[in-house]
């Protein structure tokens, strides 16, 4: 259906793509994966409106493909006073209306032929766009995704991880050969992705998904497009497979990888006798040979394999703490309220500690980020903060943090640093090196923001960290270097996450919204209470004994110890295979 090859674009800053390839065929669905600012929504656009870029290569798309795509940020105009059910089949009561109007105006007109004909016009749409089911596949669709109720409300009324799945719905229902969709699941609380998993796995028509959610990536997809530093790679298979395949390939680069850097030393050293022997000795077959060593010395480093897709620079994310205090309560919310068009949270009452790391969960639309924004701006007279706390908050909505008309390094003279030297060799720990540093923040994706709030929230050395949403649009990469900087920090952290793996890896306990209050949740019921709705039963313990293999194998490829690595990675294939 779609087959791109040789593409290459670059906006004038910097190059994207470099001769990729690739092809979507029906039936597939496909991952769309990627670090942060990779260029994937830029591809996205290409594919949508071939005609607004100016690239290289070929673009092959059947003239017969229906394309349909749901943006990272669907907007709704929200003076219309739309049901979801009319807004789901606007299209089809579009046409269902001409219908009716037309039957009607044939009742008093007198020139029938002409309307026959318009009247023949319109059923045949209807009937192409699978008019005569689509009051059932709504509800097929509300039902699959437990959004039944949600028939009758007005969309404005609806939250924003509601409305994006209402528009996936929407898209879906006219049959498209390509669905794409870029990041539809950020910001879904458990219950919305979930739903959103079950209308990916029941879509029948080609679907290209751009996501870093680690749970649609092992539960939904069939293909994998991976693009990374300018080059794209096509895998066959799901998620956790490719992920097995890097790993084996990374094993076998190393091992060629040492042997050549041996071999080139080697040559180096007869390279430097000959040098040596040359300064003394002017003979012509002494300059031949040396000229012939460092001949062959370039074939060895230009065939030395370069491997963009299993060498991926993880960002080295820390959080510092300046002052670090006693096992003391840093945060103290006593009988808390908030309300805006009804009463969201009541009488919420709970203490953070000093060293507590905590997870807020509950249903989208339910309080949870005003509740973090009150503990950051401290003057709510429910909420107390101990004195001796520094706060540093990562928002969901990044321009609360983030000045988009800033530059990066503009940015970070304003968080407190003295010079541009300073900023970059900071901030190139978080991946900002080169050109980039002088674009404005605007211009970057939410995968990069996002990274930027982290660098900010690291820089604050804060020993209270509110982060809300933390992991939205970061690659997996990022989110596995965030874990670990969670795990090593010192202080007290309240974090909003729908993220399994980073509640599940990183947090002590819960607290979860449950009519319009907070209760506390051990982490062994929150377990419980996913495993019944999301995972099989114990899946995220053998997810951890993966992950733990995965970082042995790390550690015998650090020390080289290649045969090692080979009997662990039998032992990660056993585990990959319960999963």
């Amino acid at each position: 259906m779609i087959k791109v090859e040789n593409l290459s674009f670059s906006f004038p800053q910097k190059e994207l793509y470099n001769n990729i390839s690739f092809t979507l065929e029906e039936a597939q669905h496909c991952a769309f994966i990627g670090t942060s600012g990779s260029g994937k929504s830029t591809l996205i656009d290409i594919l949508m409106d071939p005609e607004r870029y100016l690239f290289e290569g070929k673009l092959e798309i059947d003239p017969n493909c229906n394309i349909r795509h749901v943006s990272q940020f669907p907007q709704f105009d929200k003076t219309k006073e739309t049901t979801v059910f009319e807004y789901i089949g606007e299209e089809f009561i579009k046409v269902q209306d001409e219908i009716t109007a037309i039957c009607t105006e044939m009742e008093t007109s007198s020139d029938l032929d002409a309307l026959l004909e318009k009247y023949q016009v319109a059923l045949d749409t209807f009937d192409t766009i699978g008019g005569a089911d689509f009051e059932s596949n709504i509800n097929k669709k509300l039902n699959l995704a437990n959004l039944m109720k949600l028939k009758d409300l007005r969309v404005s009324d609806l939250s924003g991880g509601e409305f994006k799945l209402i528009q996936v719905m929407k898209e879906m229902l006219s049959s498209p050969d390509l669905m794409i969709m870029d990041e539809p699941d950020v910001f879904l609380d458990f219950e919305n992705l979930n739903a959103l998993k079950n209308l990916i796995n029941s879509h029948k028509g080609m679907l290209l998904v751009v996501t870093h959610n680690r749970y649609l990536l092992n539960h939904c997809f069939n293909k994998i497009l991976h693009l990374e530093n300018r080059e794209i790679q096509e895998f066959d298979g799901r998620y956790i497979e490719y992920n097995f395949s890097l790993l084996q390939t990374k094993i076998e680069l190393q091992e060629i990888a040492v042997a050549e850097q041996e071999e080139i030393e080697r040559y180096d050293n007869i390279i430097d006798n000959l040098r040596a022997i040359a300064t003394y000795n002017s003979e012509a077959s002494r300059g031949r040979a040396l000229k012939a060593r460092v001949r062959f010395q370039e074939r060895l480093e230009a065939r030395r394999i370069k491997a963009p897709f299993v060498d991926i620079k993880q960002p080295t994310i820390s959080f510092g703490i300046e002052n670090e205090m006693e096992d003391t309560i840093v945060v103290n919310v006593n009988n808390y309220s908030v309300t805006f068009d009804e009463l969201l949270l009541d009488n919420v009452n709970f203490e953070i500690n000093s060293t507590d790391k905590v997870a807020i969960i509950g249903p989208n639309g339910t309080g949870k980020t005003t509740l973090l924004r009150d503990i950051f701006t401290n003057n709510h007279a429910s909420i107390e903060i101990s004195t001796d706390v520094k706060v540093a908050y990562l928002s969901q909505n990044q321009g609360e943090v983030l000045k988009d008309s800033n530059t990066i390094l503009e940015e970070f003279i304003d968080a407190g640093f003295k010079t541009y030297d300073e900023v970059r060799s900071y901030i190139s720990n978080y991946g900002f090196e080169g050109e980039i540093v002088n674009q404005k923040i605007a211009s970057l994706s939410g995968g990069e923001k996002n990274m930027l709030q982290l660098a900010k929230v690291s820089a604050s050395k804060a020993n209270v960290l509110l982060l809300d949403e933390p992991t939205s649009h970061l690659d997996t990469y990022t989110q596995i270097a965030l874990e670990k900087a969670i795990e090593d920090y010192k202080g007290a952290i309240l974090m909003i996450s729908h993220d399994f793996y980073s509640v599940v890896n990183g947090m002590d306990y819960v607290l979860i919204i449950e009519d319009k209050t907070i209760r506390k949740m051990s982490m062994r019921k929150f377990r419980q209470m996913i495993y019944a709705s999301h995972f099989d039963r114990d899946y995220l313990e053998k997810e951890q004994n993966k992950k733990s293999v995965e970082m042995k194998i790390e550690l015998a490829l650090k020390d080289t110890n290649f045969e090692l690595a080979k009997v662990l990675v039998e032992e990660l294939e056993e585990l990959i295979k319960l999963l």
